[in-house]
């Protein structure tokens, strides 16, 4: 499954989440008495004159984990008390949004903004931010923002996606990706997009620096606004270790947030640099159709391979997952590539359904599950990443997802630091030149 932005679909509350927002400095979340330090940032602009008419405004803040959703509220002036409440958006989910202000005229110059994360029922993570003076967002931007984080992974993933905030109104987009070349840039394609994001359809695996663009238009294709700034992404022609899987792998979590930014993405966390090979909705045997094409071009020395989720929670019984991932292994012994198997996590089922609308599987799905993950572990590389995530049903942790499907923050880090760990400690003659970017 992908991650959309849904507008009907909300985000789940970690068990037991406290999350305060202040200007700019450290907040806390406590999750089972796991207490962890975060920073909630506002973009500024830089000082702009207080008497420039106020047409739109772009205001900007950090993600925060387990919210697929935000509330803005426009306060008069500094004040925060109810009276002096403006207007209140609560259908926001990115971490930015426009806002046209037009209609209030210079009086918008006074106004104060605050914001607040929520969870899957709508409810505040924590308390609202402090409120900040409406001039410090982006005034009179003239072209949506992205939001990738492409410059913060060790590797761009072969299948990139690619977000933004839209400016205000906007529910239509297209993007156009480029080859940077020495005389002309090369178009690689053109887009058509909804009002969040897209998923790449075709994968980079020719080295060289690329960019894409994304600009507004109607549902006939009338451009609304100018082209973003160009955003980069660098394709290189090899990587020592990479990891082939679905989305669990690809990226993104609490039912809003794409792969495209790091939060929910498990090789963030991994202590080595690991290529992201994943592709959203693969079975296993997508998997293995697709080995040459996406895998082979990096010249790996490691591959982490983890898929069966959308085997068993469909129509491919646990033995034909076997054979797919025999095969994989098959072919990284052949072309003489170390497979390294991670146990596919399990799912919630009723979650599933009731938030992410996702049919039900198989009430036979964990027998299926466990007979996957049990040939895993025979394997000689193989790490358990799905038994911490198993609660005494045998399902997905309520805590650990907000959908049913996927792992959210606390469990892509935790299979990201396994993955991580077991690299390191197994292939210390790999591991110990590479450098993580972060």
């Amino acid at each position: 499954m992908k991650f959309k932005k849904l507008n009907k679909i909300l985000v789940l509350m970690l068990a037991g989440c406290l999350f305060s927002m202040e200007n700019g400095e450290a907040s806390t979340i406590a999750v089972n008495n796991d207490v962890k330090k975060v920073s909630l940032t506002h973009e500024v602009s830089p000082s702009i004159n207080s008497n420039v008419y106020i047409n739109n405004v772009r205001l900007s803040w950090d993600l925060v984990p387990s919210a697929v959703r935000y509330r803005v509220v426009i306060l008069k002036d500094a004040e925060d008390t109810a009276e002096n409440k403006v207007l209140e958006l609560d259908q926001i989910f990115t971490n930015g949004v426009d806002i046209n202000l037009s209609h209030y005229g210079k009086a918008a110059n006074n106004f104060y903004y605050k914001v607040a994360a929520l969870n899957y029922d709508g409810n505040m993570l924590g308390v609202y931010s402090k409120p900040r003076p409406i001039v410090d967002g982006e005034l009179n931007p003239t072209a949506p923002k992205p939001t990738t984080e492409f410059n913060k992974m060790d590797y761009t993933p072969v299948y990139p996606v690619y977000s933004w905030i839209p400016m205000a109104g906007d529910k239509y987009h297209e993007v156009e990706v480029y080859r940077q070349r020495e005389l002309t840039d090369t178009l690689v394609h053109s887009l058509r997009a909804g009002e969040y994001d897209i998923y790449e359809e075709g994968g980079f695996t020719y080295p060289g620096t690329y960019y894409w663009r994304v600009r507004g238009i109607t549902a006939s294709g009338i451009p609304t606004s100018d082209w973003s700034e160009n955003s980069y992404f660098t394709v290189t022609d090899s990587a020592p270790i990479a990891a082939l899987g679905d989305s669990i792998t690809h990226g993104g979590g609490a039912m809003s947030v794409p792969p495209g930014q790091i939060l929910y993405n498990w090789e963030t966390y991994s202590q080595v640099p690991v290529k992201n090979i994943g592709y959203s909705g693969n079975t296993t045997e997508a998997m293995l159709e697709r080995f040459e094409r996406d895998v082979l071009p990096f010249k790996p020395r490691v591959l982490v391979i983890m898929g069966g989720v959308n085997d068993y929670r469909g129509a491919t019984i646990g033995w034909q997952t076997v054979e797919h991932l025999a095969a994989i292994r098959d072919k990284c012994n052949a072309y003489g590539i170390i497979p390294v198997f991670a146990t596919v996590t399990p799912i919630n089922p009723h979650l599933m359904v009731k938030r992410a609308f996702i049919e039900a599987p198989p009430s036979d799905w964990r027998m299926h599950q466990e007979f996957i993950n049990a040939w895993i572990m025979r394997q000689k590389y193989a790490v358990n990443v799905s038994s911490m995530l198993t609660d005494e049903l045998g399902q997905l942790r309520n805590a650990y997802t907000t959908d049913g499907l996927h792992p959210d923050y606390f469990g892509k880090k935790y299979i990201g630091e396994q993955i991580g760990m077991f690299l390191a400690n197994h292939f210390p003659w790999i591991t110990s030149t590479l450098a993580k970017k972060y």
